[in-house]
């Protein structure tokens, strides 16, 4: 053990001295994914040694009061790490049994992927923590698949991903849904102010329960939404000048009773109003008697199954309780209900006898006024990208814009099969200059038809594979996952098969044909 300890500190000095300017785009990008690949599986090597620590006893002998206490008298590091390095070796480590015997950790194909430096701490922390959520009453042999589907996913995604994927995971292991009720909503929301700095700035965190956040919601595209304010004009006649507005800055001290702002009033951002829409629309890959507000989508990302506790009633003359615009001159039969993307809340619209515009040729383009309850009906069928489309990145619906996969002014048309959505940043990078990424849809024939597909420029991948966004899909890389566990696991079955002995009919001795 010390022999590789002291090869290690060798090579990482070798890696200090060494001039990084002579390595090109490629090599540092490999020298950067090896590097992290070898960091993943020394972690894996620290769990041991803390089950060695455990096992000896060694925080008592040493006078420490637990094994956290003794991690951060030894190594110098915070209490939080501590704890998150004893709880990622209570289920990554190897322990043994009384008889010396090694034990199987309790997430195996987490750790094995752990060991090939496939996944890191924050990988294994997702995996942990969707395994945790599972009820008892799934049985074990589900409970390993799911490990099994999720640790196979975190090899090729994001902890983000994993974390998302491990929600649908649990909606099918679970479907009826959990235990949790308004009683355990009302004990864990409320807001949590921290210590007040040396700028006499404090910071906040807690929760909001489903009705505060969906009163929320259509408030902060509005004014959460990046780019300058509008300009205002001083004292002296000049405009100010403005504010650089960033991420955290743009989220502000909200105004007194923000739960019964109005939305929608004030300027808006005229490039965003189809970001905004009135109404949320349901996806379009479900049949519409399946769509139900409990079960839609939000279009900031968030998936909200408490949409019945939200207060969408409000009360008439006599006291009763009413859907909100429920009015009896609209029970018409051939009134339709539509959900707000806010509270909620149902409201009826009236037919007209006006039709609808899906899709505009090259002679006309949908304006502000004439087009905008029309690129609403366009968003519906948008409703299935869930948010940028760009790879990798996971902006919600209400930070992105509608996009042409064929530019308008290259003759391309604004109808339903050419519109996606991307956010500022992403859709900066689409350009036909040097480093610019291009649009298409995926053909018929592809594994996702008729989702949009982005085409990198060649130094980021010379053979310019297309690339869809899974981000806002992770039942799609739940299927994915699944599909190669399933392929890992029947490839181990024929290994395990071929170097079993065959024997002959009687079963006594080798098969006939000389093979064992």
């Amino acid at each position: 053990m010390q022999e590789h300890l002291s090869t290690i500190a060798d090579a990482v000095e070798g890696l200090c001295d060494s001039d990084l300017t002579g390595l090109s785009d490629a090599e540092l990008t490999d020298t950067m994914r090896r590097l992290e690949k070898t960091l993943r599986r020394a972690s894996a090597i620290g769990h041991n040694l803390i089950v060695e620590t455990v096992e000896r006893s060694l925080p008592g002998t040493l006078g420490h009061k637990s094994v956290n206490k003794l991690l951060i008298a030894v190594l110098r590091i915070s209490a939080a790490d501590a704890s998150a390095r004893v709880t990622a070796a209570k289920s990554l480590g190897t322990w043994h049994a009384l008889s010396g015997e090694q034990l199987p950790a309790d997430l195996p194909e987490t750790a094995a992927a752990q060991r090939d430096g496939d996944i890191g701490a924050d990988h294994a922390r997702a995996i942990r923590e969707v395994i945790r959520k599972i009820p008892h009453a799934v049985s074990s042999s589900d409970v390993t698949a799911a490990e099994e589907i999720l640790a196979e996913l975190a090899r090729s995604a994001t902890p983000e991903d994993v974390e998302k994927a491990g929600h649908n995971l649990l909606a099918h292991l679970n479907p009826d849904g959990d235990l949790t009720d308004e009683k355990d909503r009302k004990r864990l929301r409320g807001i949590r102010l921290g210590r007040q700095d040396q700028n006499l700035m404090t910071p906040i965190s807690g929760h909001l329960d489903p009705e505060t956040r969906a009163l929320l919601d259509p408030i902060a595209p509005k004014h959460f939404v990046q780019g300058g304010a509008p300009r205002q004009v001083g004292a002296t006649g000049r405009e100010q000048p403005r504010r650089p507005r960033i991420a955290h800055r743009r989220r502000r001290t909200p105004k007194p009773r923000p739960r019964r702002t109005r939305r929608g009033r004030g300027p808006r951002h005229p490039h965003r109003r189809t970001t905004q829409p009135r109404r949320s629309q349901g996806s379009t890959t479900r049949p519409p008697r399946f769509r139900h507000p409990r079960v839609a989508p939000r279009p900031s990302g968030d998936d909200d199954p408490d949409d019945d506790n939200r207060s969408t009633r409000t009360r008439d003359g006599c006291g009763h309780h009413r859907v909100r615009g429920d009015r009896p001159d609209q029970g018409r039969p051939q009134a339709r209900r539509t959900v707000t993307s806010g509270t909620r809340a149902l409201r009826p619209q009236r037919p007209t006898t006006t039709p609808r515009t899906l899709e505009t040729p090259r002679h006309r383009r949908p304006t502000s006024r004439d087009g905008g309850t029309s690129l609403h009906e366009v968003l519906g069928g948008i409703a299935a990208d869930g948010g940028c489309t760009r790879p990798g990145c996971d902006a919600p619906a209400t930070m992105t814009a509608v996009h042409h996969i064929h530019d308008w002014s290259k003759s391309g048309t604004t109808d339903i099969g050419v519109l996606t959505l991307g956010c500022d940043g992403c859709h900066a990078l689409i350009h036909d200059g040097p480093g610019g990424w291009q649009t298409t849809t995926a053909p018929k024939g592809a594994e996702n038809p008729g989702r949009t597909q982005w085409i990198p420029p060649p130094h980021i991948d010379p053979e310019q594979k297309p690339r869809i966004n899974h981000r806002h899909h992770p039942k799609e890389l739940l299927d994915r996952a699944l599909r190669k566990a399933n392929a890992r696991r029947g490839t181990g079955m024929r290994r395990r098969n071929e170097s079993w002995p065959r024997r002959d009919a009687s079963g006594e001795g080798p098969a006939a044909d000389g093979f064992p």
